[in-house]
């Protein structure tokens, strides 16, 4: 990513260290790592994000990216459709999204499965899970979906005074809940105790119709999620007209 400034603010220079991507689940890590990139994974824990982030240097990274799968506020957006964030909101705190993609880039990804919009993400520091908590969250600040990463991200890109975007796609609708079983099944280093997962299943067997559709959304997200890791690449998102574009790939 290039702000088509080198670390003295002289123009033409291209400044070579890495983005940083914030992810909450191991999932979403995998997808975002590669050369130019630098990712965290919180593990869906909002208060070890916030210790990884105190503890990390921004002056190694040019830019802040939140990347990763949401919670869908909006009932008009479907599972695996792509939100990229105007704003990020948490209680009375704001923060605007400084990168925009380019609308080329949006209209070639639109001509796809995957729909993309612009709008306001909510930060939150639990799981929204219930239909009507969605529904309140929604009515309440206008947010079309939650997550628990961008709005830590976006607080610590603008102490670092680091330009900041957020890219995320709908996983679990505003039309569905997000069953217990599957919230107490993430692992601390971000991945999905199967396990677990299979002994709820056993103990209580009507679990199993939520899981598996829970599971397809999911599985439907993490695609188009891939399908997007083309938007850190490929220059796509831009800063007062100045393209931001991955070095050394």
């Amino acid at each position: 990513m290039s702000l088509g400034l080198g670390d003295d603010g002289s123009a033409g220079e291209i400044d070579l260290r890495p983005i940083l991507i914030v992810t909450g689940l191991i999932q979403e890590a995998r997808i975002a790592e590669g050369p130019g990139m630098t990712v965290i994974c919180s593990s869906s824990d909002p208060r070890q994000l916030r210790a990884m982030l105190h503890s990390f240097d921004p002056a190694t990274v040019r830019g802040v990216i939140s990347f990763g799968v949401a919670g869908g506020l909006d009932p008009n957006l479907k599972s695996g459709d792509v939100v990229l964030a105007t704003e990020v909101m948490s209680g009375d705190d704001r923060w605007l999204a400084g990168l925009a993609l380019d609308d080329e880039l949006i209209a070639g990804v639109t001509m796809g499965r995957r729909r993309v919009v612009r709008g306001c993400l909510a930060g939150a520091e639990e799981v929204v899970a219930g239909l009507s908590c969605k529904a309140a969250l929604h009515s309440e600040t206008g947010a079309v979906a939650v997550d628990m990463e961008s709005h830590i991200a976006a607080a610590y890109a603008a102490d670092a005074g680091l330009p900041f975007a957020a890219l995320r796609v709908i996983s679990d609708p505003a039309s569905r809940a997000l069953p217990a079983l599957v919230r107490s099944a993430i692992k601390p280093n971000g991945e999905i105790d199967l396990r677990l997962l299979l002994r709820g299943v056993a103990r209580n067997p009507r679990t199993l119709r939520a899981l598996v559709s829970t599971g397809l959304d999911f599985n439907r997200a993490l695609r188009s999620l891939r399908g997007c890791r083309g938007f850190l690449l490929g220059g796509g998102f831009r800063l007062g007209g100045e393209s931001l574009v991955t070095a050394n790939l």
